[in-house]
């Protein structure tokens, strides 16, 4: 559990994020959760890199920035909600472990700030569909993680974890999870040019997590049940209709955007 020495002349992590890193870290490590990783050697060892993940729970960006963190000693900065930032205790929490925080009504701070972060050699995670699926299949992307990598001029890794849902996720609390098998995936990554147009990119990102996250489903060790809840409709689980849940999803970007208004 011990994180890999940083090499020189890449950011390191600081006192805040290691007590973080080890508390997350020790919440799977007591119910000794069963990590299967594939294709970390797309995440390079130095420079700015932006990688992008699906989000099916409150603790999938633990399972997927665990790894740049323990194999090569880098810490991750996680673009979060704004509201968490402002919880007791908590937001002073993340704000300090380097959190970068998100209106989702008007991402243009934030996307700033993690440019920023890029050009400093540092690593990003982004969440593009920017809240939990409750059906656990892909939401709408937003264009975020393809903007930022292509003002920093950074590769642009797509990632996707499985399982970390059981644990504990939208709708549900979180139930002690012994042995859980969890699969992460990185993708080899996009190099986004300048001229590039940032929706085409966006649909590619997508296309490849959506294949990356059939792919890891269809190997994960405890199959997809029929019924299950936290197995997707369509593959006969007990999970919401993806069409409704994206309907949602689409009505409640809706009024973000007009609160900005």
């Amino acid at each position: 559990m011990r994180p890999a020495k940083t090499p020189p002349g890449v950011p390191a992590p600081g006192l805040i994020y290691r007590f973080a890193a080890w508390v997350g870290l020790i919440i799977m490590r007591l119910q000794r959760w069963r990590f299967r990783v594939i294709g970390f050697e797309h995440v390079p060892i130095r420079g700015g890199v932006a990688i992008a993940a699906n989000h099916t729970s409150f603790w999938d960006f633990f399972a997927v920035a665990q790894f740049p963190y323990l194999r090569h000693g880098r810490p991750v900065r996680i673009l979060a909600k704004e509201s968490l930032f402002r919880l007791p205790l908590f937001g002073p929490l993340i704000t300090r472990t380097g959190c970068i925080p998100v209106d989702r009504g008007n991402g243009k701070d934030a996307l700033v700030h993690a440019v920023t972060s890029l050009h400093g050699g540092e690593v990003v995670l982004l969440l593009p569909e920017q809240t939990i699926s409750q059906s656990y299949d892909l939401l709408p992307f937003k264009t975020g993680a393809v903007r930022m990598a292509q003002a920093a001029g950074v590769p642009l890794v797509p990632a996707v974890s499985w399982g970390s849902h059981r644990f504990f996720t939208t709708g549900r609390r979180p139930r002690w999870s012994w042995k859980l098998p969890v699969s992460v995936r990185f993708g080899e990554p996009l190099h986004v040019l300048p001229e590039d147009d940032v929706e085409v990119i966006t649909k590619e990102l997508r296309i490849r997590m959506q294949a990356m996250l059939d792919q890891i489903i269809a190997e994960y060790e405890d199959g997809t049940p029929a019924g299950a809840w936290w197995v997707p409709h369509r593959l006969g689980g007990g999970a919401p209709e993806h069409a409704v849940v994206e309907q949602e999803h689409r009505t409640t970007n809706s009024r973000w955007r007009r609160r900005r208004r």
